[in-house]
C-alpha cells in the first residue's frame, strides 16, 4: 500500500484523495505543517511558501510516507536532493475568481483580500479605488473572514473552490490578461524519493500540465525564485507550440513588465527564461 502525505486542510485532503483514487491501493497520511500554524503573519514575513512542504518533505526522507502532493503554486522552485516533483496532475481551471459575501452585495468601501503579492498589485491596477489587504487562512477560513464583513470582496484560486464545491461562491472569474495566475496554479504536484515508484507515478502525470509547469516555473526560478517581489507566469499549450505569459514587478514596485512568448512546448524552460529575462530589462529599464 502506498502512503500519501498532505496537510490536513480540506482542500489538501481533496486534492491528495484526487490522486489516491487514481493510483488504487492508498493510505492517506495528513499532518499540518508551519504555513498552516502562523496565520497572523504574510508569508514572506515568517519565510515563503516552503512553510507548507517541509514536514511534508521531511515525512518524505523519513520514509514515514511514500509519495506528498501539493498545491504546484505552494511548492519552492528548488527541492531538497533526493525528493524530486515525479508528476504533475492535469490543471484544473487556472483563474482568479472574485467572491462576494453570502448577501451578493459588494460593499466596495471594504477591503478586497487576497493572499499574494502577484494578486495584490494586479488588483490595485483592476481597482484602483479599493483597498487591498491581505487575507490569511484557509479557503473555509478566508470566507468566514468575508462573511462576517472583514472585507468587501476576496480573490481566491477558481481551482480550490472547483474542488471544494464552491464555485457557487464565484461572482465572476478574472481572465489571464486581467490577472495572470501564479506560476503551476491549479495543477497538482506529486513528488517522491528519487527512483521509487516510477511506473506507479507515471499514470499521474499529465503531459500539457507537465511542459506548462516546466515554462512558468522557469520563469519564476530566472527571476530569483525564492524572492518576494511580486511575479506571474502562466503557460497554454497548442499542439506541439506552448504560449507562456508573464509579469515581472521590481522589488521596489515602482517598475513593472508584462509580454509574452511563443514557441516549441520541447523548449519549455527555456522559454521562460527568456521571457523572465526580457521582461526583467523592460522593466528595469535596461532594455
Amino acid at each position: 500500500m502506498i502512503k500519501v502525505g498532505s496537510r490536513d486542510s480540506r482542500l489538501a485532503v481533496v486534492q491528495a484523495e484526487e490522486v489516491c483514487r487514481a493510483l488504487g491501493d492508498c493510505e492517506l497520511i495528513t499532518m499540518k505543517t508551519l504555513g498552516d500554524m502562523i496565520l497572523d503573519k504574510t508569508l514572506d514575513q515568517v519565510g515563503g511558501k516552503g512553510l507548507f512542504v517541509k514536514e511534508l518533505d521531511r515525512a518524505l526522507a523519513d520514509r514515514r510516507v511514500d509519495l506528498t502532493v501539493h498545491s504546484l503554486k505552494d511548492v519552492p522552485m528548488e527541492q531538497p536532493e533526493g525528493l524530486p516533483l515525479v508528476a504533475y496532475t492535469k490543471r484544473e481551471d487556472a483563474r482568479d475568481a472574485l467572491v462576494l459575501p453570502q448577501s451578493g452585495e459588494w460593499d466596495k468601501s471594504k477591503p478586497i483580500g487576497c493572499s499574494s503579492a502577484r494578486r495584490r498589485v494586479q488588483l490595485a491596477a483592476l481597482f484602483p479605488e479599493i483597498e487591498v489587504k491581505p487575507v490569511r487562512g484557509n479557503v473555509l477560513t478566508r470566507l468566514d473572514k468575508l462573511d462576517r464583513g472583514e472585507y468587501g470582496a476576496l480573490v481566491l484560486a477558481a481551482a480550490g473552490l472547483h474542488r471544494l464545491g464552491l464555485e457557487n461562491r464565484i461572482t465572476r472569474y478574472f481572465s489571464p490578461d486581467e490577472i495572470i495566475p501564479a506560476a503551476g496554479q491549479a495543477i497538482l504536484a506529486v513528488q517522491g524519493r528519487e527512483g521509487e515508484l516510477a511506473d506507479e507515478v507515471k499514470q499521474l502525470d499529465d503531459a500539457d500540465a507537465h511542459d506548462c509547469a516546466l515554462a512558468e516555473r522557469s520563469f519564476v526560478r530566472t527571476l530569483g525564485g525564492g524572492c518576494f517581489a511580486p511575479v506571474a507566469a502562466y503557460a497554454e499549450t497548442e499542439g506541439d507550440y506552448i504560449h507562456l505569459r508573464g509579469l515581472y514587478v521590481t522589488e521596489d514596485e515602482s517598475r513593472s513588465a508584462r509580454g509574452a512568448v511563443t514557441g516549441p512546448r520541447s523548449e519549455a524552460a527555456s522559454l521562460g527564461r527568456t521571457l523572465a529575462l526580457q521582461l526583467q530589462k523592460q522593466a528595469e529599464g535596461t532594455l
